[in-house]
């Protein structure tokens, strides 16, 4: 299978970074298995503020997560944890502040 020998290769490139750059390895992979997800359950809603908002209000386990389903293909898990996400109040601000004023443009 093609996927487990790029998984083990980002596993080892990820390891040889800074928690930093881990951290934004890692936040840059959740946001390609955040995407259909939001394009799918989330029609109309402006895709990269609510991505933004989306990645800056999940914990470390959800980004990790979201990273492996980038890597592995997304799941039922995958819109499960971007729905847990976007369920948070401060998510829900953070869409409110930033996503309506695209809508209104």
């Amino acid at each position: 299978m093609r996927k487990r020998p790029v998984a083990l290769l980002l596993c080892l490139s990820v390891a040889a970074c800074s928690p930093q750059a881990q951290d934004q390895i890692a936040r840059n992979a959740a946001r390609s298995a955040i995407t259909p997800v939001v394009q799918d359950r989330f029609p109309g809603v402006p895709l990269q503020p609510a991505i933004d908002c989306i990645i800056d209000n999940a914990n470390a386990a959800q980004i990790n997560a979201l990273a492996a389903d980038a890597v592995l293909g997304a799941t039922e898990s995958t819109a499960q944890i971007v729905t847990d996400i976007v369920s948070k109040p401060e998510t829900l601000t953070c869409l409110a502040a930033e996503g309506l004023p695209a809508l209104l443009r």
